[in-house]
């Protein structure tokens, strides 16, 4: 499956006395993109109790402010019993500006205590694992970012 990708507006509260978006700001774009994904392929299931244990940003490239939105690729990996990573390619334009994973765990809240994913949650999950690019693909013109930050090539359909 191809990677899930979610458009995420900027605001201009978002920036910072420095000029650029605050660093805080992605972790709303981040939710706002893992929500859309979820909403894109609803289990509700998931609604029972999905909490957030763990972010992890690292900030590639300054992002002005501007109003053309931020474009977020997402997809699953490291699905275990009852956690799951969501990973995040962060793009300005054609520039992958940051990358994320977030960990999340299925939750009960009337025992307080994790609970083991479903099977339908784990079929929706598996969904959404990445499907890397294959070796015959070379990098071009439409090339995301600087390949040694782990860049792939536009798919035409994600091409601007």
């Amino acid at each position: 499956m191809a990677r899930f990708i979610a458009r995420c507006a900027m605001r201009w509260s978002d920036m910072d006395a420095y000029g650029h978006v605050n660093n805080t700001a992605y972790l709303a774009y981040l939710e706002q993109a893992r929500v859309s994904m979820f909403f894109d392929r609803y289990e509700s299931t998931f609604a029972r109790g999905t909490l957030v244990t763990h972010h992890e940003i690292t900030y590639l490239r300054p992002v002005v402010y501007h109003p053309e939105p931020l474009r977020l690729e997402l997809w699953v990996e490291r699905i275990r019993a009852a956690s799951f990573d969501v990973r995040y390619d962060i793009y300005d334009g054609r520039t992958l500006a940051a990358k994320a994973v977030t960990t999340l765990v299925t939750f009960d809240f009337a025992t307080d205590r994790p609970r083991r994913l479903t099977a339908e949650e784990k079929v929706i999950l598996n969904s959404y694992l990445d499907d890397p690019a294959g070796p015959d693909q070379t990098a071009g013109p439409d090339q995301t970012a600087d390949p040694a930050a782990g860049a792939r090539p536009l798919a035409p359909a994600e091409q601007e």
